[in-house]
């Protein structure tokens, strides 16, 4: 369903934009409530500091869902924001439903922090390609947030992050033994 707008796109990128905006929107829906899946859930060490955590990513994906279904209202679209339309329309995997220890919920939760900042990505790129900045910059700054609450995520898992790695010597090389790990995992 489609609205007049007078933002200056063409129809048909508009109707591209709002189309991508409502998965976003799903899965930022679905992701929320994955989330907070594994804050009513969580057992084991650090119970505390991930509780806190995985509310703090939820809000985020609350937030960022609100976000889409405002700019796909602006673009002349309908936002599709129910639950049954979030599923149906999410990108991201189910939950593990047999995730209790807090390692495993941070893995559940990596894997679909890490898709749904996969899909602002492409978000990104297509709104570059439609020439919409507005919705471009959107995606960008939330993928920002994402991208953090990525890395605090990926932290529970890592344990020291010194650990195994080479301080620089003298007159030496700077690299050490994590940047040649890490240029084996990339190549």
């Amino acid at each position: 369903m489609y609205t007049t707008s007078h933002v200056n796109l063409p129809q048909d990128a508009r109707e591209g934009l709002i189309d991508m905006l409502n998965t976003l929107l799903a899965n930022a829906i679905d992701l929320h409530w994955q989330v907070k899946q594994a804050h009513w859930n969580i057992r084991g060490t650090h119970f505390y500091s991930r509780h806190l955590l995985f509310d703090e990513v939820a809000k985020h994906a609350r937030k960022h869902a609100d976000s889409y279904a405002e700019r796909a209202g602006a673009l002349g679209g309908y936002a599709q924001g129910t639950i049954r339309l979030a599923t149906n329309n999410s990108e991201l995997p189910e939950y593990d439903l047999q995730a209790v220890d807090g390692e495993a919920h941070i893995r559940a939760l990596v894997e679909r922090v890490g898709r749904y900042a996969a899909s602002l990505r492409d978000g990104i790129t297509k709104s570059e390609d439609a020439n919409d900045p507005v919705t471009a910059d959107i995606l960008t700054q939330t993928l920002g947030e994402t991208e953090e609450d990525l890395w605090f995520l990926e932290s529970h898992l890592n344990g020291d992050a010194r650990a195994g790695m080479t301080m620089p010597t003298k007159g030496g090389s700077r690299r050490g033994r994590a940047a040649e790990d890490i240029s084996q995992v990339t190549t």
